[in-house]
């Protein structure tokens, strides 16, 4: 018996192979084409990346140093490397969900297209609170631990390479933490965890929340809880939409019974 609602392809192995390595060229050609697009602007997306620390210094005073010859070389690598795969971002998961699409119901289709759409938006907003609100909050802490220590002047002189590091911990340490919600909503569709299980482990998920903040951010208390805070709203939001969510689906289940019980009685 044929199931209208998935896609009629029935490829040998090697037809999928074929059309793996196909989409994984693509994404290739794309990350290398805006590799070589950032590279060119890679002196303009540094400067940007370097303005939280701008504005944490006094006006005028801030620096960057580099003590190794070919540091702010593999610098501008690294700058490119980065923008160039949150440029292809969005191709890339545009081809890993084409190949993967036509192997699926449509109603899982629809199930799991909103898990694709909300990764970049949240992806970006974690990193949208790194880079305008942590970072800036962060860096100006630090900077404040500059002045004269038993006759000597203390100056903060930090390297370039040491820098984007930190940038570059940050921005990622907050993107993948948002996504916490598409993970926890995911296990939840697929059956693994149940909303009931969750709450009955917040105090655990709140001490895994803390160790994560304290294991993936810098070793300060500051950068810590801008972290953890957040992913403890996030994770209590997530129990609320999983509420509706099984109150939609509980409702679901029971028209479709009552349906099929109403048809039974009528044959």
């Amino acid at each position: 018996m044929i199931v209208s609602d998935i896609d009629e392809s029935q490829a040998p192995l090697l037809d999928h192979l074929l059309e793996l390595r196909t989409r994984l060229l693509r994404c290739v050609y794309t990350l290398a084409i805006a590799f070589a697009v950032c590279f060119y602007f890679a002196d303009t997306i540094l400067g940007i990346l370097v303005q939280p620390l701008t504005h944490a210094f006094p006006p005028g005073q801030g620096k960057l140093i580099y003590t190794k010859l070919y540091s702010a070389f593999f610098v501008n690598l690294k700058v490119s490397l980065f923008a160039a795969f949150l440029v292809s971002f969005p191709v890339i998961a545009n081809q890993l969900w084409a190949f993967i699409a036509p192997g699926l119901y449509a109603k899982e289709k629809k199930a799991f297209l909103p898990f694709l759409l909300a990764t970049p938006v949240l992806f970006t907003a974690g990193a949208s609170l790194a880079y305008f609100f942590v970072m800036p909050t962060a860096f100006k802490w630090f900077i404040g631990f500059q002045g004269n220590r038993g006759g000597l002047q203390l100056e903060a002189l930090p390297g370039i390479e040491e820098y984007l590091n930190l940038v570059m911990q940050f921005i990622f340490a907050f993107g993948i933490s948002f996504l916490l919600p598409v993970l926890l909503m995911l296990l939840n569709r697929a059956g693994i965890v149940t909303r009931a299980q969750l709450v009955a482990a917040r105090r655990y998920v709140i001490v895994g929340i803390t160790a994560l903040a304290a294991v993936i951010t810098p070793p300060d208390v500051l950068s810590q809880l801008m972290l953890a805070v957040p992913l403890l709203i996030l994770f209590e939001g997530t129990l609320i939409v999983m509420r509706f969510a099984e109150k939609k689906d509980a409702a679901e289940k029971a028209k479709a019974e009552a349906e099929a019980s109403g048809g039974g009685a009528t044959i």
